[in-house]
């Protein structure tokens, strides 16, 4: 869930806590927690940086999910081709009854045409439902990556808020010392 896993990043980042932040990463399983983890450890860099890495290891969780494609793709390329040479092998089949029986009939070429036809049905069907399967397999992967970079723009964000949260606090000067830069301001000023 990255909402949750964002939330609970920022909520850790709001109480100054890198480690926490980088430690909930770890411990969630998923390509949005491994990128947030990469880039919460380039925090130090300033946002920038964040947002380079953050890009960088996007581009290489998208790689580790479309790894497993090109053996479907490969398969839907494969299956009528193999269709196509049972179609082959069974008009040869047909050529061989004909020569073996002298005599051109029907009956005699059935059994090469019905194995032809089945072949190239067998690898059209496969080919058809791999086909499905790919596309449903890609909408899910576009559908991650629209949602990881969604989120990396939200952390990219956070980051950008707790660098300047953070920059903000270190500028900031106690009351206790402001009264005595004053004092001494005016001390020096007044020589």
């Amino acid at each position: 869930n990255t909402k949750k896993l964002l939330s609970s990043i920022e909520e850790a980042l709001n109480k100054g806590d890198e480690e926490a932040a980088k430690e909930i990463c770890r411990n969630t399983p998923g390509p949005v927690a491994s990128i947030f983890y990469q880039g919460l450890t380039r925090l130090s860099d300033g946002p920038e940086m964040v947002e380079k890495t953050v890009a960088s290891y996007g581009s290489v969780q998208m790689g580790l999910l479309e790894k497993g494609l090109t053996w479907v793709s490969l398969c839907i390329g494969l299956a009528p081709s193999l269709g196509f040479l049972g179609t082959v092998i069974g008009m040869i089949q047909a050529f061989d009854d004909i020569a073996i029986a002298g005599e051109m009939s029907p009956t005699v070429v059935a059994g090469g045409i019905k194995v032809a036809l089945l072949t190239t049905v067998g690898g059209l069907i496969v080919a058809m439902i791999l086909q499905v399967f790919y596309n449903y397999l890609l909408s899910k992967i576009d559908d991650l990556t629209t949602d990881m970079e969604d989120a990396s723009i939200s952390l990219v964000d956070m980051v950008v808020k707790y660098k300047e949260k953070k920059q903000f606090k270190s500028s900031v000067i106690p009351i206790h010392l402001r009264k005595q830069y004053i004092c001494e301001y005016i001390f020096v000023q007044n020589g």
